[in-house]
């Protein structure tokens, strides 16, 4: 239940954010029901944050620990087993923290505005954290958002699958 509310607050923040920034200036206006994945460049929304979860994703990966940081909000929050976590703590967390190999798959997109969405995937991963090695199955959801023309993941949640 606890996660349930904290993404309604997180996509109600997305939502109300957009609102309290003020006005910006949009490329085009979308026909309704496109909204979310019309864009100038011809590359959807969708593609557009499934890219960039992959990148997060990849940075794990090579252990790029700087570019997996610039993906992330500086407001962000994630959540898994243990409980909630800010970026500082996420970071200083995958310092130790190496992925090996991961699959995405049933990925599913869920356009909030304009200048966000919502994936939620099952990653099967492996690699090594804190010096030993795991395997696991995991259903995650992240928010992504558009802030100053970059896209940075602003909450994202794994929990363990059974």
């Amino acid at each position: 239940m606890r996660a349930h509310f904290a993404i309604l607050v997180v996509i109600a923040a997305v939502s109300t954010g957009d609102l309290l920034r003020g006005p910006r200036r949009l490329a085009a206006a979308a026909p309704v029901g496109q909204a979310a994945t019309a864009t100038p460049s011809g590359i959807s929304i969708e593609e557009q944050i499934i890219a960039k979860e992959r990148e997060e994703l990849d940075a794990l990966k090579t252990g790029e620990t700087d570019r997996f940081a610039g993906l992330l909000a500086e407001d962000a929050v994630f959540v898994d087993a243990h409980g909630s976590a800010d970026k500082e703590e996420v970071v200083k967390n995958t310092a130790d923290f190496r992925l090996s190999e991961y699959s995405m798959e049933d990925v599913r997109f869920v356009p909030l505005s304009v200048r966000s969405g919502l994936i939620i995937y099952k990653n099967t991963e492996k690699g090594v954290s804190h010096g030993r090695e795991f395997n696991a199955v995991v259903y995650v959801s992240a928010l992504w958002i558009l802030r100053d023309g970059k896209w940075v993941c602003l909450f994202s949640q794994e929990t363990a699958a059974r």
